[in-house]
């Protein structure tokens, strides 16, 4: 799912590995089928993180 919306993460927010994400406008890409956001900075730079620590609402999209 390709949704570009952009968003911003909460601080601290930490990605699957369990690094700390850059504070920083990211896209919203789409929920993968394990549950994990996948945000991007750009082309190069993404990250999976929890949908619980992005500050705009994603449930509509996980629809």
């Amino acid at each position: 799912m390709m949704t570009d919306k952009n968003v911003v993460v909460k601080p601290e927010t930490r990605n699957h590995k369990g690094r700390f994400v850059q504070d920083a406008p990211y896209k919203f890409m789409g929920i993968d089928q394990s549950g994990w956001a996948l945000i991007c900075i750009d082309d190069a730079t993404c990250h999976y993180v929890d949908p619980d620590n992005i500050e705009d609402s994603v449930e509509e999209l996980a629809e």
